[in-house]
C-alpha cells in the first residue's frame, strides 16, 4: 500500500553519505583494474536514474556501476532491510513492505509506486525476486520505463523449460532426452522416468537456482522427488509444472554467458565452471575451464548466441549446459538475467557486464565484436555464505555478524556483498554473504589467492561455510581439476568433517596456543610505569618459562615454553622444536604466525576461561586445551560428562518454517521414516527419525517457525 512507501531520499544521514563515499572510490579503483575491456562511446546518452529492484549484494554491484557512470540509484528495501549496506550506497530508498518477500521484494504494485514516486527512467532487477518476471517487465514498459534485462518474449520463451527445449531443438541446439510435456502427477513421473531410463531428473518447468529440482534413481526416488520438487516450485515459483529428462552420469555444469544488443548483434564472454554443487546450488565457480579446449569453447558460443537469436535476446543472459566426459554438451536451461556469478567473467574478459545491459536498454549497440573477447588469465569465485558446512554441505544460518572484515587488501581480491560488521542474517532471505572472486595470470595463481583471501577472512557472529571452501581449494582432485556436478558426496562421501589435519599441522596448532597461554600469562603480570604494547616490553633481556600440556584431537603433548629476546620456543616432549616469532598480539583476529621461519595464518576465534583456545586455520576451527603440568595432572581426577542420546528425538537442523509434520502423538513410526518438512531459504527438507519408535510428543505443528536446534517431535523407543 502506498501507506507503507517512505521516501528517504531528502533524509539520508551523514553515515550513509560516508558509507556512499568511501564505497564508491573503493568500486572506481578497483573498475580501473578489472574493466580495462568495456568498450563505450563517452558522448552515447544516458539514463539519469536507475532504480534497483533487489536487494543484498546484487543491489551494491548494480549501484556501483551506477556510480561509475554517474546514474544517480534508488533502492527499494523491506522494513527489515533499512540500514542494510544498499540503503546507505544508494542515492535514494524508498521502503517496500515487511520483511517477507511477498510484501517487499516481489510486491509488485510497491516496487512500481516506487518508480512513478522517484522518477525512475529504468529498472535493474538483478537475480531472483522478479527479475524474470514477464508481468513485471509489462507493466514498466506501459509507464515508459526500461526493463534493463531482456524483452518479456524472450524471457517467457526461456523462463519456461518445456517451452526453451522445444525452441533450442528447431535451433539445432544440442538437448538432453527427456519428455518434453508437462508431468501431471506422480504416478506419470515414474512411468516417464522408466521410459527414459533412470537415473533421471526432476525438476520445476519455471525453476532456477536449484529450487524444485531432485534427482531419481529408482521408483520410490521419483514419487517422492515429484512431491518435494513440485511443493518447492510452487513455494518459490507460484508453478508447479514439473518435466522429466535424462540424468547424465559425472557430468561438468558449464555455462556460457551471452551479450546481446537490440540491433541483431550476440557475442559470447567465455565460460564458466559451475560443477561444484550441492543441492543443485553452485557453491565455487571458476572462469574459463579447465575443462574446455578453444574448439569446444567456439562451438559452444555458436550454439549459445544461435538459441539467444532464435528468441531474439537483446540484453545479457546465460546459457547453461550439461558437458560429458567426451566433452558433448547439452542444453540445460537458459537465465534471462544477470547470473550470480558473472564477476568471473568481468574478470578475464574486462568487460562491465551491468553497464553493457544499461547501455543496450538505452537503445546503444555493442560496441565489442566477438574478437575482442579473449581470455585474460583465470577467475575463481567462492561464495561465502551464513551457513553450517557440517550439516549437508550447508545448512542456513542465522545471526548478527558481530565482527566482519573482508581480505580487500590483498592483491587480485574482489569481494562483491551486501552485508557488513553488524548486519543481521535473516530467515527471510538468501543467507549469502560475499561472493569472493580472486584472479590471477593462470589458475594456480588465482587458488593460491584465494587460500590467503579466505585465510584472512574475518566473520564472528554466525556460521559460515569458508571451512568447507578452504578445504575444496586445496583438494587434489579439485587443484587437479578432475571435478564433476557429484564431487562433493563422491570426495566427501560421509560430509564434511572439516579439515584432516594432519601431525605437522597439530603440532602447529598446538604450538601457536601454547603461546597464546603464555601471552595472556605474561599480559597478567603487573609491569608498572611500563609500556604494555608488547607483551614483554622492555623485558627483553628476561627469559620465561611454561612447562605445559596441550590437548588436541584427543592426543596430549608436553611441551615446554620458553620466551626469550622475542621470540617463543616450543620444545614438545620426544618431538620436534619450534621457533614462533613474537609478532601478533592477543587482540589480533588474524594471527600472521611464523614458525620455524615459515609463515602459517591462524585466525584467534576464542580464548575462554577454561583454558581452551580456540584457533581458525586452514579454514576449520579447532580447540585446544591448554593447561600448566600441574593442571593437567589434577584434571585426571576430575569427572567426565557423558554423551547426551539424542536419537529419541527430532530437531530442526537450521531456523526455518515447519511445512508438514505428518505424525500423531501415540503413533508408531519406522526408522528412515518421515516424520516432518522444513522449509528454510524457500528449500524443502525431509526430516526422518533415526529409531523405530511410538510418538511421545510433537511440540510444533505446520505454519509456525522454528529455531535450530529445537525439539520438534519426540519418540519413546519400541519395547
Amino acid at each position: 500500500p502506498a501507506a507503507m512507501l517512505s521516501l528517504l531520499s531528502a533524509h539520508r544521514g551523514p553515515a550513509a553519505v560516508a558509507m556512499r563515499t568511501l564505497c564508491s572510490h573503493s568500486a572506481a579503483r578497483q573498475a580501473d583494474a578489472i574493466y580495462w575491456n568495456d568498450k563505450h562511446d563517452s558522448n552515447e546518452s544516458r539514463f539519469e536514474k536507475i532504480l534497483i529492484a533487489n536487494r543484498g549484494e546484487i543491489a551494491c554491484r548494480v549501484i556501483n556501476s551506477c556510480k561509475r557512470l554517474g546514474i544517480k540509484s534508488v533502492a527499494v528495501h523491506s522494513e527489515i532491510d533499512a540500514s542494510s549496506k544498499f540503503v546507505q550506497l544508494a542515492d535514494e530508498a524508498v521502503c517496500i513492505g515487511p520483511a517477507p518477500t511477498s510484501k517487499s521484494y516481489l510486491n509488485m504494485e510497491a516496487i512500481l509506486q516506487a518508480v512513478k514516486q522517484t522518477g525512475a527512467q529504468a529498472v535493474h532487477p538483478g537475480y531472483g525476486f522478479l527479475s524474470e518476471n514477464t508481468v513485471f517487465a509489462k507493466r514498466l514498459e506501459d509507464l515508459d520505463v526500461v526493463f534493463l534485462g531482456p524483452n518479456s518474449k524472450a524471457i517467457r520463451a526461456m523462463g519456461d523449460k518445456i517451452e526453451s527445449k522445444r525452441i533450442a531443438n528447431k535451433a539445432k541446439v544440442n538437448c538432453i532426452p527427456g519428455f518434453d510435456g508437462e508431468v501431471k502427477d506422480a504416478d506419470e513421473a515414474v512411468k516417464i522416468a522408466n521410459d527414459i531410463g533412470y537415473p533421471v531428473m526432476i525438476k520445476a518447468s519455471a525453476g532456477g537456482g536449484g529450487k524444485g529440482m531432485r534427482i531419481a534413481w529408482n521408483d520410490k526416488q521419483a514419487r517422492e522427488g515429484y512431491r518435494l520438487s513440485q511443493e518447492e516450485a510452487k513455494s518459490s515459483f507460484g508453478d508447479d509444472r514439473m518435466l522429466i529428462e535424462k540424468f547424465i552420469d559425472k557430468p561438468r555444469h558449464i555455462e556460457v554467458q551471452v551479450l546481446c544488443d537490440r540491433h541483431g548483434n550476440a557475442l559470447y564472454l567465455n565460460e564458466r565452471e559451475c560443477s561444484i554443487q550441492r543441492r543443485n546450488q553452485k557453491v565455487i565457480e571458476e572462469a574459463p575451464s579447465v575443462y574446455i579446449d578453444p574448439d569446444t569453447r567456439k562451438a559452444m558460443g555458436a550454439q549459445a548466441t544461435a538459441l539467444a537469436k532464435a528468441v531474439g535476446y537483446d540484453s545479457a543472459g546465460t546459457v547453461e549446459f550439461l558437458v560429458d566426459s567426451k566433452k558433448n554438451f547439452y542444453f540445460l536451461e537458459m537465465n534471462t538475467r544477470l547470473q550470480v556469478e558473472h564477476p568471473i567473467t568481468e574478470c578475464i574478459t574486462g568487460v562491465d557486464i551491468v553497464h553493457q545491459m544499461i547501455r543496450v536498454g538505452k537503445g546503444h549497440p555493442l560496441l565489442l565484436t566477438q574478437k575482442d573477447i579473449g581470455v585474460k588469465g583465470w577467475a575463481v569465485e567462492c561464495r561465502v555464505y551464513a551457513e553450517d558446512p557440517y550439516k549437508a554441505f550447508g545448512l542456513p544460518s542465522i545471526g548478527r555478524l558481530t565482527t566482519y572484515s573482508e581480505p580487500t587488501a590483498l592483491e587480485n581480491v574482489r569481494c562483491d556483498s551486501g552485508i557488513q560488521e553488524g548486519s543481521e542474517i535473516s530467515i527471510y532471505y538468501d543467507p549469502m554473504i560475499c561472493k569472493l572472486v580472486t584472479y590471477g595470470k593462470d589458475r594456480q595463481s588465482a587458488l593460491n589467492t584465494m587460500v590467503n583471501a579466505l585465510d584472512n577472512y574475518v566473520i564472528r557472529g554466525v556460521t559460515h561455510n569458508i571451512p568447507l571452501l578452504r578445504d575444496i581449494v586445496t583438494e587434489n582432485r579439485f587443484v587437479s581439476g578432475d571435478i564433476t556436478t557429484n564431487y562433493l558426496p563422491e570426495v566427501y562421501p560421509d560430509g564434511f568433517r572439516g579439515k584432516q589435519f594432519s601431525d605437522r599441522d597439530r603440532l602447529n596448532i598446538a604450538a601457536v596456543s601454547a603461546v597464546v597461554f603464555a601471552k595472556n600469562d605474561l599480559r597478567n603480570k603487573t609491569y608498572l610505569k611500563k609500556d604494555r604494547s608488547n607483551i614483554v616490553a622492555g623485558e627483553a633481556k628476561k627469559s620465561f618459562d611454561w612447562d605445559i600440556v596441550a590437548s588436541l584431537d584427543g592426543k596430549d603433548l608436553l611441551c615446554r615454553v620458553s620466551y626469550k629476546e622475542g621470540g617463543f620456543t616450543v620444545a614438545f616432549e620426544g618431538s620436534e622444536t619450534l621457533q614462533i616469532k613474537d609478532n601478533f598480539s592477543l587482540a589480533n583476529k588474524v594471527i600472521p604466525a611464523v614458525i620455524n621461519g615459515d609463515s602459517v595464518c591462524m585466525q584467534m576465534m576464542s580464548r575462554s576461561f577454561d583454558e581452551r583456545v580456540t584457533l581458525q586455520y586452514m579454514g576449520t576451527k579447532c580447540t585446544t586445551i591448554v593447561r600448566t603440568a600441574r593442571a593437567y595432572d589434577l584434571s585426571k581426577f576430575m569427572p567426565v560428562r557423558s554423551d547426551k542420546d539424542t536419537s529419541t528425538t527430532i530437531k530442526a537442523p537450521m531456523p526455518g518454517l515447519v511445512k508438514s509434520v505428518g505424525v500423531t502423538v501415540g503413533q508408531t513410526v519406522a526408522e528412515g521414516q518421515e516424520i516432518c518438512v522444513l522449509e528454510a531459504m524457500k528449500m524443502q527438507n525431509s526430516l526422518s527419525c533415526a529409531i523405530a519408535g511410538k510418538v511421545k510428543a510433537v511440540h510444533f505443528k505446520a505454519g509456525e517457525t522454528v529455531n535450530e536446534e529445537d525439539v520438534i517431535v519426540e519418540l519413546e523407543p519400541l519395547a
